[in-house]
């Protein structure tokens, strides 16, 4: 449930900077159209999610966007700031920096989480491992503690 969470609050924020969407009205849309729908050609149904992780990742990479940004643009190299890199992967680290610094899930686990999530959107390629990097330093700038 919380793998589908993840993934959703990755969409919305992307849906958000896309459509220029307020964050209210993009959880509001995912809770009532995609929570729990097929999302598979197969007919297979994405597990339910986990709501209450959804908003809170939407609503606090939303509030802490600049904290969370400038931590991102610190693990990226200096030729490409945040704001030069794929959407999906600022989306993707705006809701994995607002997990890492927000919450008391251990930050080995919110990477392995958001380098699946990378997987999704970037099959067969090499973000997936960018991903793992980015989140890594970002991780030991949030929790220091959790590295030592």
């Amino acid at each position: 449930m919380k793998s589908a969470a993840r993934l959703y609050a990755v969409q919305a924020l992307f849906q958000m900077e896309a459509a220029g969407n307020a964050h209210d009205k993009v959880i509001r849309e995912f809770e009532d159209f995609r929570f729990g729908l097929p999302q598979h050609e197969d007919g297979d149904e994405l597990a339910e999610g986990d709501v209450d992780l959804f908003r809170k990742l939407v609503r606090d990479a939303v509030n802490w966007q600049a904290k969370i940004d400038q931590m991102t643009d610190r693990a990226l190299v200096a030729k490409w700031p945040i704001a030069r890199i794929d959407p999906t992967l600022r989306a993707l680290f705006r809701a994995a920096g607002a997990e890492m610094t927000e919450s008391t899930t251990p930050p080995k686990v919110v990477i392995n989480e958001f380098v699946d999530v990378a997987r999704a959107f970037f099959p067969e390629s090499k973000e997936p491992k960018f991903v793992n990097a980015v989140l890594d330093h970002m991780a030991r700038e949030a929790q220091p503690e959790a590295f030592a």
